[in-house]
C-alpha cells in the first residue's frame, strides 16, 4: 500500500486562480515617475493596467485649423479703389476750391425797347456769362436819370456759366422819356454793357 502523497501545487502548466493574486485585475499602483504610454484627450494609460476612462470635464473639439498667411499686399488690394475713389473726390473738389477762378467771357443788357406803359416798370436783364468756375461778380447798376445803385455782389457757383442780374425801373407821369440803363461790371475785370429804350405815357 503506498504512502498517501502531500497534495502538490500545479504545475507550471496547469493554471489556478490561487496563482493569481488580486493584484492582477486591479493592476499594481503605476511607480510615481512613470510616463505614459500615450495620451488619449484627458486619460491617461499606463501598461501593463488599464485605468478606467472617465468622461473629461469638457467637449473636446479638434483645433482649428491655421490659415495660411495671406500673400503680401492682399490687404491692400481691397481697398485700393476706394482710395483711388477717394482721391479722385478730393481732387475735383480741392481743384473746384483751389482751381482757375471765374471769367468773364461776354456781357450783355437788353429789355423790351418799346418800354413800359404808363405808371409801369421796365425789367432790364444782363447776362453775364462766365467759364463756370466759383467766384463772386461785384457790379453796379447807372441809370440815365442821374442815379446809379450801391455796389452790387453776385455769388456763381461752380458748374454755371451764366449769370443774370435784374434791374426793374419804374415809371410814372405823362409824356415820353428816352431811358438808359448801364450795367458797370467791377470785378473779376471791368466791363459795361447798357440797353435803350423809351418811355411813353400820352394821357
Amino acid at each position: 500500500m503506498s504512502e498517501p502523497r502531500a497534495p502538490q501545487g500545479p504545475s507550471e502548466d496547469e493554471y489556478s486562480a490561487t496563482v493569481l493574486g488580486s493584484h492582477w485585475f486591479s493592476g499594481p499602483p503605476p511607480p510615481a515617475d512613470a510616463a505614459p504610454d500615450r495620451v488619449e484627450g484627458s486619460v491617461l494609460r499606463f501598461g501593463p493596467g488599464v485605468t478606467a476612462a472617465m468622461a473629461p470635464p469638457f467637449p473636446l473639439r479638434p483645433a482649428p485649423a491655421a490659415r495660411p498667411p495671406a500673400g503680401r499686399g492682399g490687404g491692400w488690394r481691397r481697398y485700393t479703389l476706394a482710395v483711388v475713389v477717394l482721391a479722385a473726390v478730393l481732387g475735383y473738389l480741392g481743384w473746384q476750391r483751389f482751381g482757375p477762378a471765374v471769367e468773364v467771357r461776354e456781357l450783355s443788357v437788353a429789355t423790351d425797347p418799346q418800354g413800359p406803359g404808363c405808371e409801369g416798370a421796365a425789367d432790364v436783364v444782363a447776362v453775364v456769362r462766365t467759364n463756370g468756375r466759383p467766384g463772386t461778380l461785384r457790379y453796379r447798376w447807372v441809370r440815365s436819370d442821374g442815379t446809379q445803385s450801391q455796389e452790387l455782389t453776385e455769388r456763381v457757383p461752380g458748374g454755371r456759366e451764366e449769370a443774370t442780374l435784374h434791374l426793374m425801373w419804374t415809371f410814372h407821369g405823362t409824356g415820353a422819356y428816352p431811358a438808359r440803363a448801364e450795367l458797370q461790371l467791377l470785378s473779376p475785370v471791368r466791363r459795361t454793357a447798357a440797353a435803350e429804350f423809351t418811355y411813353r405815357c400820352p394821357r
